[in-house]
């Protein structure tokens, strides 16, 4: 057995078991920071299979991005996590069976030599580069299904955002034209107030210059 099998087997052994922990953990916080070991993991398999900049993208993005974002959910919102487990027994076997059939698919793909997946990764050239020989496919074989993916991916983000514009009593909103066409006076106005004499003290004093008089 080579080293690069030693690691692999190593990195899917600690992969499986994060992924477990993530499921498992009652801490949601722990969960997380057992989501970002499992991302980490899955880059070092990915760096296994000389794929560098798919493995730079998962740390970047989702360990950078996804998993901050995860966090600050979890921390900000007061989420009654015992509520939310009351129905996990009920689901479990739903959630087995499609376990079981989705390992049992990735074990056909693995296994079948079709695909060529039984053999090891062969390392590439040394004047090859990973990000150019993506690109190369992407924008080649692929085109037509990458443009898709950005279409699909567009319109889930007008979707998203259609859902929530919502209009609402409560909600204070801005008109950019009317900040724009504001002008000095619409936003500063100078009252002029008379100014008031204290008469307190001319009072006191006067009382004052009579008693002395006496």
């Amino acid at each position: 057995m080579t080293f690069q099998a030693i690691l692999f087997y190593l990195f899917g052994a600690v992969l499986v078991a994060a992924g477990l922990a993530v499921i498992t953990v009652k801490n949601a916080v722990h969960a997380a920071m057992f989501l970002v070991l499992a991302f980490f993991t899955a880059a070092g398999i990915w760096l296994l299979l000389y794929a560098e900049f798919l493995a730079i993208t998962l740390i970047l993005v989702y360990v950078g991005a996804v998993m901050v974002l995860f966090l600050f959910v979890v921390m900000m919102l007061d989420i009654n996590f015992a509520k939310l487990r009351e129905g996990f027994w009920r689901y479990l076997p739903v959630a087995a069976t499609v376990a079981i059939v989705m390992v049992v698919e990735m074990a056909l793909l693995l296994t079948s030599k079709s695909f060529g997946l039984a053999t090891t990764a062969a390392a590439p050239a040394a004047d090859v580069s990973n990000v150019k020989s993506l690109g190369r496919v992407l924008y080649t074989e692929y085109l037509l299904p990458f443009e898709l993916a950005s279409v699909v991916l567009l319109i889930a983000i007008i979707a998203a955002i259609a859902l929530t514009l919502r209009t609402r009593k409560e909600t204070k909103y801005q008109n950019m034209g009317e900040q724009v066409r504001v002008k000095a006076a619409d936003r500063l106005k100078i009252v002029k107030v008379k100014s008031e004499v204290d008469e307190a003290p001319a009072a006191s004093a006067t009382s004052a210059g009579e008693g002395s008089k006496s």
